[in-house]
């Protein structure tokens, strides 16, 4: 018989805290420059290359790397 996953993927829950820590500092810097919109919109735009550079950390897809594809390939 197999083991069924929790549901949870391994990984996420760094990727959680990271974000709750990025909306958090951009609420501090917000509250520091008198605009916590701004402190938010900088947070979510952080959070979101934060997602990007985790991922890619995981290394989620390995062999994606292919020196002959210049992008204009159909």
């Amino acid at each position: 018989m197999t083991e069924r996953g929790t549901g949870w993927p391994k990984g996420r829950t760094g990727w959680i805290i990271g974000t709750v820590v990025l909306l958090g500092l951009g609420v501090l810097v917000g509250a520091i420059l008198g605009s916590v919109v701004l402190g938010l919109v900088i947070a979510i735009v952080v959070s979101i290359g934060w997602l990007i550079a985790y991922e890619s950390w995981r290394g989620k897809a390995p062999g994606l790397d292919d020196p002959w594809d210049d992008g204009a390939q159909l």
